[in-house]
């Protein structure tokens, strides 16, 4: 699945199951709640860090479209500047 397809699929989930589609704020609460989830999945070793860091990803998907965010471009864009870096 590329990037594009998920940030679709998350969307229509959100959409389809009523959840927050419009309050951008209330978005990255979640988001941070969600890493907060992973980083204490990991520090316990729980087994529950690959749910918990799929459930940041698509958080970050929802923020990309609520936010008319192409993810895919800019993930994209991101890693080409990261490589040209010379540090």
């Amino acid at each position: 699945m590329d990037i594009g397809s998920l940030q679709r699929l998350a969307w229509d989930n959100k959409v389809l199951k009523g959840y927050n589609t419009t309050d951008i704020p209330l978005e990255f609460c979640m988001l941070q709640e969600k890493t907060a989830a992973a980083f204490t999945a990991w520090r316990k070793g729980k087994e529950l860090l690959g749910e918990e860091l799929a459930d940041v990803v698509l958080y970050v998907a929802s923020i990309a479209e609520m936010t008319g965010l192409d993810l895919q471009y800019e993930v994209k864009a991101k890693v080409d500047r990261n490589s040209a870096r010379s540090d």
